[in-house]
Parts: structure tokens; C-alpha cells; sequence
């Protein structure tokens, strides 16, 4: 999706932290956009009493809605955002079949998605507490981001985006647990995930429990800009 579309972890034999590395590189401003976004959006919370009442009252919302709302949420930031800019932005307003051939894919992905970091996040409060307190905090990022996000959301993502972009085939499927694709392809993911989002998840953890989905759905519209971008360019340059 951004304009260096140099990223593949096949190509030329590159080391795989090196291509997580590039990959968050070339996605550095609009992280730290965001990431200035939610940390403006922390302090607000905390010092500024009328943001307060407007992400209390979206917080109840969340509240009433429970999974329901994580599930729409993530809907509308993972899948209908990033391809109404894919639209306007990379196909200069044209849609296309393939678009909608997208959306089959990523609205049922990105529901289920938001259900589950809406559970992993509760159980994170189970273990360690609802305070953000500097202690819990860490607790959670490190299990997040070093734990979570390796044993599963990292690996999974790769699994299902790359089947996707391949054609959805029946064979060959062995691949994707094979320990040279997770060094090839998982880890670079990893690489770049965590320069987006170790400072992301702290600010969330930051937060009460109860904001932490509706400001998580705010940042996600931008990583699944650069995760589709990544998927994408590595099945171009090893599938073309």
C-alpha cells in the first residue's frame, strides 16, 4: 500500500528482522501519527475533564454492547476503512471486483478478531488487575506483544492473509507451519508489528478496561493498511 513496495522476505536471501525492519520503516509516519494520536488521546483522558465525559460515554457504549461492539468496530476499521482508501487513495476512486472480493475476507476475519482481543484483554485484566499501574502495565504489554502476538495473532494473520492472497487453495497448506515460513515470513511480521504496537498496547493498558477496544478499533485502521501491503507484496514477488 505505501509507495516502497520493496518488502519480501524471500528476496534475495534477506535476513527476516532486516525486512520487518524496512517494512516498519517505510510506515514510520503514519505510525507515529497515530501513535501521537492515542498518546494525545491518554493525556486528554487524564487532564482534560470534557474528552473525559465524550470516551466515558463511549466506554458505556461499549459497555451495553459488550463483544458486540468489538466485533462492529473491528469491522468498520479493519475492513470497510481501509478499502474505501484503498478505493479513493490507490485505485483514484475506481472499485472494483476485486474489492469486494476483499470484503469477503476481511469482515468475517476482523470480527472474530475484535471478539478475541476483546477476550485476551479481559483475561488480561483477570490476571493481572484493571489498574494502570506502571507494574500491570508492563505485565500486559510483555504477554501481549511477547506471547499473544507470537504464539498466535502474528502467525494466524500470515496463515489466513496468505491463503487468501494466494487463490483460498486446498494444497500446499503444509507450508505455513513449517519453521522456515515463520522465520520467512511470521518474523517479519513480528518486526514490524512491534514497532507499531508495544507503544500502542501501553497506552491502551493505560487506559480503563472499558476504553481500551474503542481506541484499539482508532489504531487498527492503520496497521491493517500496512499488514494488506505486506501480505500483498510478498505473494507479488514470489507468486509473479
Amino acid at each position: 500500500m505505501p509507495s516502497d513496495l520493496s518488502f519480501s522476505p524471500a528476496q534475495s536471501r534477506e535476513a527476516p528482522w532486516a525486512a520487518g525492519l524496512r517494512a516498519a520503516r517505510a510506515n514510520l509516519l503514519p505510525g507515529l501519527l497515530v501513535q501521537g494520536s492515542m498518546l494525545a488521546l491518554l493525556c486528554g483522558y487524564y487532564f482534560h475533564p470534557p474528552l473525559a465525559a465524550k470516551l466515558n460515554a463511549l466506554a458505556e457504549i461499549k459497555r451495553t454492547w459488550s463483544y458486540g461492539y468489538s466485533g462492529l468496530s473491528a469491522i468498520i476499521a479493519g475492513a470497510l476503512i481501509p478499502e474505501v482508501m484503498r478505493i479513493l487513495i490507490f485505485q483514484k476512486g475506481r472499485v472494483r471486483r476485486s474489492n469486494f472480493n476483499n470484503l469477503l475476507f476481511t469482515i468475517p476475519y476482523w470480527a472474530t478478531m475484535g471478539v478475541t482481543v476483546d477476550f485476551f484483554y479481559r483475561c488480561q485484566a483477570a490476571w493481572f488487575g484493571d489498574q494502570a499501574t506502571f507494574s500491570v502495565v508492563i505485565k500486559k504489554v510483555i504477554v501481549d506483544q511477547f506471547g499473544y502476538n507470537i504464539l498466535f495473532a502474528a502467525p494466524v494473520s500470515a496463515w489466513l492473509y496468505d491463503w487468501k492472497n494466494r487463490g483460498y487453495p486446498r494444497t500446499g497448506l503444509g507450508e505455513f507451519f513449517t519453521l522456515r515460513y515463520y522465520r520467512e515470513t511470521v518474523v517479519p511480521v513480528l518486526f514490524a508489528t512491534w514497532g507499531v504496537w508495544i507503544p500502542l498496547v501501553a497506552i491502551l493498558y493505560s487506559l480503563p478496561s472499558t476504553l481500551q477496544i474503542p481506541l484499539f478499533a482508532l489504531a487498527l485502521t492503520m496497521w491493517v493498511m500496512i499488514f494488506t501491503w505486506m501480505s500483498e507484496q510478498r505473494v507479488t514477488h514470489k507468486f509473479c
